[in-house]
């Protein structure tokens, strides 16, 4: 009976394998990152994220959007990454949980489709320029 409750076991772990691999592997989803809403405390606005939010705070993730130059140039070591592509080179496109600022490790080529970034992620709560989101040691991940 103990050696078939061992392999039972034994079988669910390898089962569970997989999935623990994709999740690592998986895409955050910029759906995931509206989890977020702001509440005034005396002169300023605070972020109250939501346990999943929390949960990646620190943490290596993957996000796919669209790169955001802050400088010119063709190659960019700092730039914001966005859920929607811009639709003019003045337009900030959605609110500031649909935008991460990106730190890369190495200057990253300004592409004209979507890319997938991969990075430590941390949130952004006592800055004052907006963001809700930091990637740092950023890489682009083969699609």
């Amino acid at each position: 009976m103990r050696q078939a409750n061992v392999l039972i076991a034994a079988a669910l772990l390898v089962a569970l394998m997989p999935a623990a691999a994709e999740e690592k592997s998986a895409v955050v989803s910029w759906d995931t990152l509206a989890q977020v809403s702001v509440t005034r405390e005396k002169d300023r606005f605070v972020p109250q994220f939501s346990k999943q939010i929390l949960a990646l705070d620190k943490r290596e993730v993957k996000l796919k959007g669209f790169m955001t130059p802050l400088e010119p140039g063709m190659a960019q070591k700092h730039f914001l990454l966005s859920a929607q592509p811009p639709d003019c080179a003045f337009c900030m496109p959605g609110s500031a949980e649909q935008f991460a600022e990106v730190l890369a490790k190495a200057p990253v080529k300004v592409p004209s489709d979507a890319i997938v970034i991969s990075g430590t992620f941390s949130l952004v709560q006592d800055d004052s320029g907006g963001l809700l989101y930091r990637l740092t040691d950023a890489v682009i991940v083969n699609k």
